[in-house]
């Protein structure tokens, strides 16, 4: 009898040894089990995405997580598939550069209601019901800031304007343009067009309103990619008295201040933050920490007198 119980003890260890790792492999397993995030921007078309979008990669990856990355070319029904193609999927967050700050709504609706947490960045959603968190730069203040430097460097003369305005980072540029150029008569906005922030839209549009306002003196444009565009129609139309002011800090806008007279300024984003923030903001939410509803982030004018300041090769 004595020979057999030690026996059975004997098997009940080993059988302990063998099921222990396991038990401890699972738990383990739980507590590293990859999270998932979508994103979906209003388009790859801008090297400004790419830049917001490498800094989330590269903080979710670090943790052993996964990105996926949508791309809906500034079509608000194929954005509001991708958001909810990733309720279906059941990710964990999703982060959002809106095509239409009214017209997803719709789509994060359904978000909302799977319990899927939402940052939008670079633009806000019309509704911040259906977002955790809003991570954007101060897009009034950049166009204050474009108004302000024409007031005090320009010529008098007629402005038009290269617009986005179904995006809200992009009409508040606008509007806090507008706002400041009016308290200057000398200033007058004599034309305005849509190009949805697109260089190749861009160009076409400035070569109609120079049609039907040859007048025109300075163009603002909402980003440096519709500036690059305006700057090409004029290149065309060999018009060299046109001054041009966009918003971003692209490199390439960077780098014509001081060799293309054409080029005036630019208000500096820094995508690098705003991918990085928004990041943070997401697994510090998950962890259940308080995060902040809304984040502004400052943005600066480069001109000629402080380009050499900044990195012409890079980003802020």
């Amino acid at each position: 009898m004595k020979k057999r119980v030690c026996i059975l003890l004997l098997c009940i260890g080993m059988l302990t040894l063998f099921l222990a790792p396991l038990y401890f492999y699972n738990k383990s397993a739980s507590f590293t089990e990859i999270k998932r995030f979508g994103v979906t921007y209003m388009t790859m078309n801008n090297p400004f995405y790419e830049v917001i979008n490498n800094e989330l990669r590269k903080e979710i990856e670090s943790r052993g997580d996964q990105l996926i990355v949508r791309d809906p070319l500034l079509d608000l029904e194929k954005q509001k598939a991708q958001i909810e193609q990733f309720v279906e999927m059941k990710v964990d967050g999703i982060f959002i550069n809106p095509v239409d700050s009214n017209g997803i709504e719709p789509a994060l609706e359904k978000a909302k209601e799977a319990k899927i947490p939402v940052i939008a960045i670079d633009a806000s959603i019309a509704s911040s019901d259906f977002v955790i968190s809003t991570i954007v730069s101060d897009n009034y203040d950049a166009g204050v800031q474009c108004a302000k430097h024409i007031i005090k460097h320009c010529e008098p003369g007629p402005i038009a304007l290269l617009k986005h305005s179904t995006v809200r980072s992009a009409s508040d540029r606008i509007q806090g343009f507008k706002d400041t150029i009016v308290q200057d008569p000398r200033f007058t906005i004599v034309n305005e067009a849509e190009c949805f922030g697109q260089l190749e839209i861009a160009m076409p549009k400035t070569n109609e309103m120079l049609e039907q306002t040859p007048q025109i003196k300075i163009i603002m444009a909402l980003n440096d990619p519709s500036a690059l565009g305006a700057k090409a129609a004029l290149k065309v139309l060999d018009r060299n008295d046109i001054q041009i002011y966009g918003v971003d800090g692209t490199p390439e806008m960077k780098a014509l201040i001081g060799s293309d007279p054409s080029i005036v300024a630019t208000v500096a984003q820094s995508p690098y933050m705003i991918g990085r923030t928004a990041a943070f903001s997401m697994y510090s939410y998950l962890d259940g920490n308080f995060i902040e509803k809304n984040v502004m982030i400052d943005v600066n004018l480069i001109d000629l007198e402080t380009i050499d300041k900044y990195s012409k090769g890079g980003w802020q």
